[in-house]
């Protein structure tokens, strides 16, 4: 089978290292960032609120740190906001604790806002209008929704027709639209709530299921992971009037030509971006390149 490399993108400066990385992402204006804490949080212990630092990096490589403060999810997700602050969510909302499951930090790191946006979170991602989608995993199984920054729900895929929606596998924001492959039909879907007209499309997957990441550019999609051996592969297709169509098929490694192994992967609109352990670079997989 034929092998696509990854290229380098982001890397999280050498001082930084000796840190914890508790989660990272790619927004959605193509800065990465690290959310890193002195240590590591322990499991089955009730974490007390601590301070933490995100470092970003965007693609010239240029760096800059925001200290938070108080930051309580010990599994969090995180997001910058258009305006610079950031969200931190935990992933799971527990008990007496939903109203601060989520929290919006301004430019300073200073709590602004938290809320609720429900247990299981599998993906939380800000659009460009500073928009929050969330997509949830099958404990919870919410489906996909859309919030805005002080915690007001603005979408839900609840009535919109999405066959089989059990478990966001995965979930692409770019501009103020998202893209969807979830469990258990794996369709592709494509929700625009500006769209008043037809806000969401469904197509079959004839490509692929079980994939972690997809991306879209015109009428080209490509799949990535996968069941049963194909943790690493690209299932090209092309978007027909109802149906996603096979076109071809690669393996997707590092930079280096090795596999990636344990990672993080972010989607955003053409592109997806891989970030395998230790956590420390992201690399990236365009479609439209």
């Amino acid at each position: 089978m034929q092998k696509t490399a990854l290229v380098p993108y982001a890397h999280l400066p050498r001082a930084h290292h000796d840190r914890h990385v508790l989660t990272s992402t790619v927004d959605v204006f193509g800065t990465a960032h690290w959310l890193i804490s002195e240590s590591a949080p322990q499991r089955g212990a009730d974490a007390l609120p601590f301070d933490a630092t995100v470092v970003s990096v965007d693609a010239s490589g240029n760096a800059e740190r925001t200290e938070l403060s108080a930051v309580r999810a010990r599994w969090p997700h995180l997001d910058r906001l258009p305006d610079g602050g950031f969200v931190v969510a935990a992933s799971r909302a527990r008990r007496n604790e939903d109203a601060h499951q989520v929290q919006v930090f301004d430019t300073l790191g200073r709590e602004t806002a938290s809320f609720s946006v429900g247990d299981a979170i599998e993906h939380l991602l800000m659009d460009e209008s500073g928009h929050i989608w969330v997509g949830h995993f099958d404990e919870n199984p919410l489906g996909i929704r859309r919030w805005s920054g002080t915690g007001e729900l603005a979408w839900t895929s609840d009535g919109a027709h999405i066959p089989g929606l059990f478990d966001c596998y995965a979930l692409n924001v770019s501009g103020k639209a998202a893209w969807a492959c979830p469990y258990t039909d794996f369709p592709l879907v494509e929700i625009r709530p500006d769209r008043t007209a037809r806000p969401v499309r469904v197509w079959a997957n004839r490509v692929t299921r079980g994939a972690r990441a997809v991306a879209v550019h015109g009428e080209r999609v490509v799949f990535y992971g996968g069941y049963r051996g194909q943790w690493d592969r690209l299932a090209y297709g092309e978007i027909m009037e109802t149906s996603v169509e096979p076109t071809d098929v690669a393996l997707l490694t590092q930079p280096d030509g090795t596999a990636p192994g344990r990672r993080r992967v972010v989607a955003r609109g053409s592109r997806i971006f891989v970030q395998p352990e230790p956590f420390t670079s992201w690399s990236v997989f365009d479609l439209a390149g």
